[in-house]
């Protein structure tokens, strides 16, 4: 599959997300071509501000690999992770990440606080961006456009 492919399957879960009232984001892990793990935002349905897509998928993919290490995984998330995410991300060693929209308020990638490219960053993945933004920023778009 290509990594627009493996992008689909993370809108798939934005999708989800944002139809039962979650911020449509969503997040896929790859290792050697397949799918190990994929989650949408659920921090309204957990009350938990840490269930982020890319938190609940890199937890998950830990667990099928039985390693807290996912050094040849990749990550395909709709939004460009945030602090939190980005520093999950760097513990997870994750290989590399793709992201579709960019956020300027809230991303810690390639906005706002710069996470990789901190001095005390323990692990930079190769990034990404822009895979999948037109959908993904459409997404997002519409959600919050019918909330106002």
């Amino acid at each position: 599959m290509s990594a627009r492919s493996f992008m689909d399957l993370a809108l798939k879960q934005a999708q989800f997300a944002g139809a039962s009232g979650e911020v449509p984001i969503g997040c896929v892990i790859v290792s050697d071509g397949r799918v190990i793990a994929e989650a949408a935002n659920r921090t309204l349905t957990d009350c938990d501000p840490t269930a982020h897509a890319e938190i609940l998928a890199i937890r998950d993919a830990a667990r099928t690999l039985g390693s807290e290490r996912l050094v040849d995984c990749d990550l395909y998330v709709t939004l460009e992770p945030c602090t939190m995410c980005a520093a999950a991300i760097s513990f997870a060693r994750i290989r590399r990440v793709y992201y579709g929209a960019s956020d300027p308020k809230g991303g810690a990638v390639d906005s706002g606080v710069r996470f990789f490219a901190s001095p005390t960053c323990h692990h930079v993945p190769e990034i990404y961006p822009s895979v999948g933004e037109s959908e993904a920023s459409a997404l997002l778009k519409d959600f919050f456009k019918a909330r106002r």
